[in-house]
């Protein structure tokens, strides 16, 4: 009955924009802020939000999990590689069909890459980024120092990148400090690693099932189709079928060959429909042609 009286209450705050706790009406010199969690009532202060709290925790907490799951379960539009920032199609999910540039901090396709060194080769100029222009390091020294002016920036690739590279030298500490930083500024990649260290626990920070599961649905939120794999993964060995499948779909229609392959499974045993099926295999292929181009097939012909 309680819930209910809670609910009419955040209808009504929501209809009247008044303060859910002291009813006062959102006028020209007062302004209300919605509750930062459920965003189902207004506030004129924050004291008015500390002593409504015991009246509106239980809902609130109901709401903010309904919020999650819809977002958590929302198709990104692409994955977190994004597109090439040269010919602007859709990046490939296979690391070996792109290069990063740390001079700039981009990722450019193959095929770019490959129409760059031709021009270089016809005008018999030095080697040169795709994207920036930038001379390539000369020594490691160079390349270091490039580095270092995209950390100072706080270039979230640059910070993934270098947490990455401490964490393969085994310097986790390190890694965890970039990985957390670059996290906290949007890469979704970042968020992968922390959800891997959590979850062995081993690897300079304490085993944390809640951590870990969080890092993961911020990357799988983001657009990153391993992490929204893995999640599904985590799903089926907890016997949430429904679920797991859900998150395969999202992936499959990412271009994520793993997830179609389990979908595959699932239909064959009887837990994925199959009009779920055909939908994820045609978003499958939607996905992998829109990063294919003349350019980048010719690329991979001739690094064959």
């Amino acid at each position: 009955m309680k819930s209910t009286d809670d609910n009419q209450e955040a209808k009504v705050a929501d209809v009247v924009k008044c303060c859910a706790s002291c009813g006062i009406a959102e006028v020209d010199d007062i302004k209300l802020k919605n509750c930062d969690a459920c965003d189902l009532v207004r506030y004129c202060s924050d004291k008015c939000q500390q002593d409504h709290r015991p009246n509106h925790e239980a809902i609130c907490k109901e709401r903010a999990a309904e919020l999650r799951e819809e977002i958590l379960f929302r198709q990104p539009e692409g994955s977190c590689l994004g597109d090439c920032p040269i010919c602007c199609l859709p990046l490939p999910l296979d690391k070996n069909k792109y290069v990063k540039y740390f001079c700039c901090s981009k990722v450019v396709c193959n095929g770019c890459t490959y129409a760059n060194m031709n021009r270089q080769m016809a005008e018999r100029s030095a080697l040169e980024c795709p994207f920036c222009r930038q001379l390539y390091a000369k020594s490691k020294e160079e390349d270091r120092r490039q580095k270092k002016k995209r950390l100072e920036a706080n270039d979230p690739f640059a910070l993934r990148e270098e947490g990455r590279t401490n964490f393969l030298d085994g310097d986790y500490e390190r890694a965890f400090e970039y990985f957390t930083k670059a996290a906290e500024l949007g890469d979704m990649e970042a968020h992968s690693y922390l959800s891997l260290m959590y979850r062995e626990g081993e690897l300079g920070v304490e085993k944390d099932r809640g951590k870990e599961a969080y890092h993961l649905e911020e990357a799988a939120i983001g657009g990153d189709p391993t992490a929204r794999h893995s999640l599904g993964c985590n799903e089926c060995e907890n016997g949430r079928l429904d679920r797991a499948v859900k998150h395969w779909i999202i992936a499959a229609k990412l271009g994520d060959d793993e997830s179609i392959e389990r979908l595959k499974e699932g239909f064959k045993f009887g837990y994925v429909r199959k009009e779920d099926f055909a939908t994820a295999l045609r978003g499958h292929q939607a996905a992998v042609d829109a990063t294919k181009s003349p350019q980048r097939e010719l690329a991979e012909k001739r690094a064959s």
